[in-house]
């Protein structure tokens, strides 16, 4: 869940290429399943559920208009946890973006629902995530953006090998606060 508390800042990472991925084993009762056409709906729901959007519709749109014309690439970059009744609970999604003519992979949408979390799905799902994302473009450099609000999220993103970096224009993210960043969450990160 987003802390919306503490002031927003933008927070650029980067993973560089020739990190092992750690395994972490999901709990009891859940597993992974990647997209299939309808699974929209649970990723609204599921970014809604941590504030990441104002309402489902709204998730629904930004999904529609970003993911469902690559319809053959989300089948096999965007993954979810699902519960034992096959409700799906947990969502890490594997894209690309440019920075100059340069295409990277990214992590994006990364989110358990509220109920789930404190659970190791998190986790969970950020290191398949990492070992599919290693199938599917290489080894090589993988960044992400995020916020100040997702403190716990960069925990999680440190421990599979993320560091916050100073660069600006990564993947056409002209802002990185990081000066900002570091002073206000330097006491909500693990040593």
């Amino acid at each position: 869940m987003l802390d919306k508390s503490i002031p927003y800042y933008d927070i650029l990472m980067v993973r560089k290429k020739g990190m092992s991925v750690k395994d972490y084993k999901l709990p009891e009762g859940f597993k992974f399943v990647l997209f299939k056409s309808g699974d929209e709906k649970e990723w609204a729901e599921i970014e809604t559920s941590v504030g990441e959007f104002d309402s489902e519709s709204d998730a629904l749109v930004y999904f529609q208009r970003n993911f469902l014309p690559y319809l053959d690439e989300l089948e096999r970059r965007c993954i979810f946890i699902e519960n034992d009744k096959g409700e799906k609970v947990a969502t890490f999604t594997i894209w690309w973006r440019y920075t100059g003519n340069r295409r990277d992979p990214w992590i994006y949408w990364v989110a358990v629902k509220p109920e789930y979390q404190g659970l190791g799905l998190g986790k969970a799902i950020v290191f398949e995530g990492m070992k599919r994302l290693i199938e599917i473009e290489g080894d090589r450099d993988v960044y992400l953006h995020t916020q100040t609000w997702s403190y716990k999220a960069i925990n999680i993103y440190r421990n599979a090998g993320f560091e916050i970096t100073k660069e600006k224009g990564l993947g056409g993210y002209e802002n990185n606060d990081y000066e900002k960043a570091q002073a206000l969450i330097a006491q909500y990160l693990r040593k």
